[in-house]
């Protein structure tokens, strides 16, 4: 049974936990601002000694691969990166948005509403994606500028649950749709890696450790948080 290391970063969200098939052993987040260089690494030996583990029985370590913050999403894959090269063991990747999803699902009562989160990219923009209610993709990762136009697109495809810290920039576009419907304080967490990740694991899907790059979406900008 695999112990995953896993690691989300994307957001203002700093989040560690430690799981395997049977659930979360461990866990350590705060959302607490942009402090995840303060507290990765501290959240890392925390959830360790909590887990009842050590670094050896470890078998993989998981970090969300973005899209998302450049400085998060730095901090968290170069720390998973440095872990997984110290520890010679698997480096695995999961989507924040998909992350964010697993996390919307277990709130949303509708059976047949489509997942939709949402994460800021400034201004009027997000990143966004699609999901079933099988977490199976409909719409790839994607930045989407907010207009009446371009959320009655995604009405076209079935009634919407938009969440994740991006949604609100849409609350005053769509208050008189009924065909979507807002979820507040839905943020990316390392406990909804868990699954996700084992499962990556037992297939053997693994990244290159030295090559291995966060999903910016965009390239980086001066000023970019």
């Amino acid at each position: 049974m695999p112990n995953l290391l896993c690691i989300e970063t994307s957001t203002t969200v700093c989040s560690v936990a430690i799981g395997n098939e049977n659930g979360i052993l461990a866990q350590k987040e705060v959302n607490d601002g942009y402090t995840h260089a303060e507290n990765l690494h501290m959240f890392i030996d925390e959830v360790i000694k909590d887990s009842g583990l050590n670094r050896k029985n470890i078998d993989a370590i998981a970090v969300g691969k973005g899209p998302g913050s450049y400085t998060g999403l730095r901090i968290g894959v170069s720390a998973a990166k440095g872990i997984a090269y110290a520890l010679s063991i698997p480096l695995i990747s999961m989507n924040t948005l998909l992350n964010l999803s697993v996390g919307a699902k277990k709130m949303i009562q509708d059976s047949e509403a489509l997942l939709c989160p949402m994460l800021d990219a400034r201004r009027m923009e997000v990143y966004t994606a699609l999901y079933n209610r099988q977490l199976e993709e409909l719409a790839s990762t994607n930045a989407l500028i907010i207009t009446a136009e371009s959320l009655i697109d995604l009405t076209n495809k079935g009634n919407i649950i938009l969440f994740g810290d991006g949604a609100s920039k849409c609350a005053e576009l769509i208050k008189d749709n009924s065909k979507i419907n807002i979820i507040e304080n839905i943020m990316p967490s390392a406990a909804n890696m868990i699954n996700y990740c084992v499962e990556q694991f037992n297939n053997k899907q693994f990244e290159d450790v030295a090559y291995f790059e966060p999903f910016y979406l965009k390239e980086f900008f001066t000023g970019a948080k």
